[in-house]
Order: C-alpha cells, then structure tokens, then sequence
C-alpha cells in the first residue's frame, strides 16, 4: 500500500487504493466466473444482465434477487474476491436492501453494486447507510445513472455522488462517462474516493484511466455479450462450411470448472 492508503481495509478495498487499478471482469454463472479465476484476477464481479438473460428474466427490474444469491453462494467460497452487482438491492425499502445484503455478505462476497437508475438519491442513500450498518466489511459500490440513463449529460452527478459517500459508499461508479476532461475533473473532487467508470471498447483504454485517476474498471456485460456473440458466429461459420475461429475451451477443461475451487 501507498502512504495514501487508508488502514484497516479489507482485501478487496486494498485493491481499490493501491496498485494498478482494478479491472474487474463480470461473470454470469460459475463455469465464467472461474475461467476469469484462471487468467490471475484477484477479483471477479456479476453482471446483472448475464445473470438475468441467462435465466429469461429483464434486467433492471428487480426480478433476479434469488438467481444473484445463489450465484453468490455457488461463488462466495471460491479463492477469488466477489462483487455482486445488485442492481438497485432487489427492494425500495433499505432494510430489504440491508437485509439482502447480510444475505451475500454470509456466503462469502466481498462488495456490492447498488445502482440508484436515476431514482430519489436520499432513497438511494438510505439504501447505502443501511447496507453498511447490517453489513460492514461489504464494499459498497455506488453507482449513479446519470450519465447511462439520463441522455449522457451527467447532470447531477456530483451532488448524487457526495450524498452516497456521505452515506457510507466506498466507491462510486459513474457507466456511461468517458470524456477524459470530465473523468479527471471528477477524480479531483471526490477527495480520495475511488472512482469506478465503465469500459468502453470506444472510449478510453485502461491505460489511459489510470493515468486519470480511475481506481476500479468494471466490464459489465460486455464479456456476456461477446460470449453470445462468438456462439452465433461459430454457428454461422459452421453452417456455411468454414471451422469456427477463436478460443474453445475443451470438454475435459469446462468439465473441470466444476471440481475444486480455481487458485488465481
């Protein structure tokens, strides 16, 4: 750790004051999950989209609470730090969000990411405030939607922000921004906060958010996407009489993701 590092911190907090920042990949199921183990990540994140289109639910609507638990208890004893993407807790009420959130905390994660998609940002606050007294070594991710949902102009950002750090946040996460300028200028005003953006294939590389000042990356359904897109391609190549390209897993290699925990 740097003599900017707060003491005290967990394992997976240290990651987000020191160092490198974190590139999180977001896993679907286990057999994901553990293939990201593999690759040397020390902390592997959910997307709530993977989770919820895997299962034929919508996303965003609070309709995934329990396949997002059991997927945290399938990987809460693994090797690796978990962050559970929560989307906004699976309830308005903060004792149900506190409540979930002991929940996730008993099996083994490490964080949470509770989005506040443009609601009250007092409600949004309680919500965090709760969490951290029901749960206080689990890493509480705030994130705004400021800039994913409301027409990308960031408006209230700041003010949303310092409420959810008031409220006990450890990071804030900001999807959608990538306009290095407003990215560095954000940095400078959370006082030490981390920062999490969004990886845009588009926007910045990782390289250059560090240099910004960003402390976590996440990958949000970006890996779910692309795996669904490389299962059509190979089909269509198969259809149309070429060999498939790309990395495939072996049979006996996705058999053993089952067996015992991944060392990363």
């Amino acid at each position: 750790m740097t003599a900017d590092t707060p003491t005290g911190l967990t394992a997976f907090a240290a990651l987000h004051h020191s160092g490198p920042p974190l590139l999180l990949p977001t896993a679907w199921d286990h057999a994901s999950a553990r293939l990201f183990a593999a690759q040397g990540f020390p902390a592997i994140g959910t997307t709530s989209l993977g989770v919820a289109a895997a299962a034929g639910l919508p996303d965003g609507t609070a309709a995934t609470r329990d396949e997002t638990l059991r997927l945290a208890l399938a990987l809460g004893a693994e090797p690796f730090l978990l962050s559970v993407d929560a989307e906004g807790g699976f309830a308005d009420d903060p004792e149900e969000v506190a409540k979930f959130a002991r929940e996730l905390a008993v099996v083994g994660a490490a964080g949470i990411n509770l989005e506040d998609g443009l609601g009250s940002p007092a409600r949004h606050a309680e919500k965090i405030a709760a969490v951290k007294s029901a749960a206080p070594g689990l890493f509480v991710n705030a994130r705004t939607d400021t800039y994913w949902l409301g027409d990308r102009d960031g408006e209230g950002t700041g003010r949303r922000l310092a409420a959810y750090v008031e409220a006990g946040a450890d990071s804030v996460f900001v999807p959608g921004l990538s306009d290095p300028a407003e990215i560095a200028a954000l940095v400078g005003n959370l006082g030490g906060v981390p920062l999490n953006i969004l990886y845009a294939p588009h926007g910045p590389t990782v390289a250059h958010l560090a240099d910004l000042g960003v402390r976590r990356i996440s990958l949000g359904s970006l890996p779910y996407r692309r795996a669904l897109g490389a299962a059509v391609e190979a089909v269509g190549e198969i259809r149309a009489g070429r060999v498939p390209q790309g990395a495939v897993p072996s049979y006996d290699e996705v058999r053993a993701l089952a067996g015992r925990p991944v060392a990363g």
